[in-house]
């Protein structure tokens, strides 16, 4: 069976590296997904899942990157992320927490940096909690 090797990084280090079928990722125009010898390409990443589809079979790979940068060549990708977790390992209460104060932060906005700032901290919590709910939901 044909084969692509993935590699996803973060500025904490490598949070995954091995051979895939098939990868998905959130570019920022929408979710693409990588096939062996895809054609080269090099994009930014939004906020959502990565999930890796394992070779002959078995269990998906799900990982959240908070954006970052996707490249891929005929025979590997990488994802440089911001932030990468394993999707296991999301904390749903942390950020439902993370939303209401970026919410709150919303509502009094000061200026448009801490306006910017906010946009992007309730991107970020919403496509957490999105990732932990298509999880929950593939698990029933």
């Amino acid at each position: 069976m044909p084969q692509i090797h993935v590699d996803i990084v973060s500025a904490e280090g490598e949070i995954f590296s091995g051979p895939a079928a098939m990868v998905f990722a959130p570019a920022k125009l929408g979710d693409i997904g990588i096939a062996p010898r895809h054609a080269p390409l090099l994009t930014s990443l939004r906020p959502g899942e990565v999930r890796v589809q394992p070779v002959e079979g078995g269990d998906e790979q799900f990982f959240f990157v908070s954006g970052g940068m996707l490249e891929v060549q005929p025979h590997m990708v990488t994802v440089l992320a911001d932030t990468a977790i394993r999707a296991k390992d999301l904390d749903e209460a942390a950020a439902v927490e993370a939303k209401r104060r970026a919410e709150e932060a919303l509502r009094d906005k000061k200026d448009e940096v801490d306006l910017a700032t906010a946009q992007a901290e309730l991107i970020e919590a919403a496509a957490i909690l999105q990732a932990i709910q298509k999880l929950k939901d593939r698990r029933r």
